[in-house]
């Protein structure tokens, strides 16, 4: 097996709204905002080389939308799908799995492109199975008020027209173990609605790829929750326990959304759980 996290797009998120009730005077330290009160925000998923499937974790936000859209969310910085495939060796063709923690379109938007003469849309891995699983899927597919602007019909309708939708079964408890795309599944839902959050064995080590349960190192300290959550006191608690196992296990955290720390560990202190180091993850792995 091989891990290769890719940056697919960086982009701005309000400050206020990515750390919820905590003052701008004490999350400015960890994740500074420009003029418009906007932080810096990454798109970072995985591949994962396994044998004759290559696994993608999530897609980012994809390049559909209108200008208005992106206007919202000012983009940042050359990164994109396409590029961050070739420069492992992949194109689109080679994935075999696209794995979604969650169906907000900041993490499934890349799932589905334009047709050649914009006239409908297509999946954009064609070869590939799309893994999600019941309970979320109807959670996202008959959305809530406060979340339907983050769940977008054209991110996923086209998927499940597609008949390469899968679902991966929910447990009784919160952690999965022993999936059939190789990896377990934390199931948090305090976000949304049965998130999934890839826990891989590899080299030894356990790598959680962590989604919008821990967005950014700044959003260590448990009353850090987001303002998006739909549960925020189950955050907490799925924070704790995790980042608790975490701290016991010396997992590694790799980031989707902190576009300046890709991989951290964290450790016990007399405060709780904080940051222990931040890696690359190519110097490490």
């Amino acid at each position: 097996m091989k891990l290769y996290p890719i940056n697919v797009g960086n982009f701005k998120l309000d400050g206020g709204a990515m750390f919820g009730v905590v003052p701008k005077t004490i999350w400015n330290k960890t994740n500074p905002a420009d003029q418009n009160n906007r932080i810096d925000i990454a798109s970072r998923c995985l591949l994962i080389e396994d044998r004759d499937r290559l696994i993608l974790v999530d897609t980012g936000m994809g390049k559909k939308q209108s200008d208005k859209f992106f206007s919202y969310y000012n983009r940042w910085g050359n990164h994109s799908m396409d590029g961050a495939l070739a420069a492992h060796g992949f194109s689109r063709a080679d994935v075999t799995d696209v794995f979604l923690t969650h169906l907000h379109f900041d993490h499934c938007g890349g799932c589905v492109q334009w047709n050649k003469d914009k006239t409908g849309y297509e999946i954009a891995f064609k070869n590939a199975i799309f893994w999600s699983n019941q309970n979320h899927w109807e959670w996202a597919t008959k959305p809530n008020k406060r979340e339907q602007a983050s769940f977008l019909t054209e991110n996923i309708k086209p998927i499940e027209a597609s008949g390469q939708l899968k679902h991966i079964s929910v447990p009784e408890v919160d952690i999965l173990h022993g999936t059939n795309l190789g990896f377990d599944v934390f199931f948090a839902n305090g976000h949304t609605d049965k998130q999934m959050i890839p826990m891989i064995k590899y080299k030894g080590e356990t790598i959680c790829f962590m989604a919008d349960l821990l967005p950014t190192v700044g959003h260590i300290s448990l009353p850090f929750v987001m303002g998006y959550d739909t549960r925020p006191l189950l955050t907490l608690d799925e924070k704790d326990r995790f980042l608790k196992l975490a701290a016991d296990q010396n997992y590694f955290l790799l980031l989707e959304h902190d576009a300046h720390n890709e991989l951290i560990t964290v450790k016990h202190t007399e405060k709780g759980v904080r940051l222990n180091e931040t890696y690359k993850f190519n110097t490490i792995f």
